[in-house]
């Protein structure tokens, strides 16, 4: 197995950050050069979203998507698309926006909104019920937002 690590030295301690694959780890490196976001709040990002919905919100400009990451504002969310818009193109971490931006194009927001609202009321964490709500909207494009929440329901639990 490969593993792609980050080494952090600092006065106090020297931290190792593993991950998957090259594009983690570069969306990883990217996120910590922004102003607020720390080591242990990229790693929040990337464990509540893959590099490729991180990269769609980013490209889309998605502010409410990233906020759903436990620590992030909304004037940090603003400020992460602003500086990393036009980085993840460039550097290449972005090659996956197509294809899955155009799979997610035809998503109805207002029943994701509604469904990933009710999933947080019922005490579900804001990123993963988003995942399952887009997957089911996906395969579903009309579910309106009670059966998108029932089938929501049965995949989280």
């Amino acid at each position: 197995m490969k593993l792609y690590v980050y080494e952090a030295i600092r006065e106090d301690a020297h931290l190792l950050y593993g991950f998957v694959n090259k594009k983690e780890r570069e969306m990883f490196l990217l996120l910590i050069t922004v102003s607020g976001v720390g080591a242990n709040t990229a790693r929040m990002m990337l464990s509540g979203m893959s590099v490729s919905e991180l990269c769609s919100a980013i490209s889309t400009g998605n502010a409410r998507m990233i906020q759903n990451v436990k620590g992030i504002g909304k004037m940090t969310a603003q400020r992460i698309i602003v500086d990393l818009r036009d980085k993840i193109v460039t550097l290449g971490i972005a090659e996956e926006i197509p294809a899955g931006g155009s799979v997610q194009a035809p998503v109805n927001n207002q029943v994701k909104d509604e469904a990933v609202s009710a999933l947080t009321m019922l005490g579900f964490a804001p990123a993963p019920s988003q995942k399952v709500v887009l997957q089911i909207l996906q395969e579903q494009p009309t579910a309106p937002v009670e059966q998108v929440v029932k089938l929501a329901l049965k995949q989280i639990k």
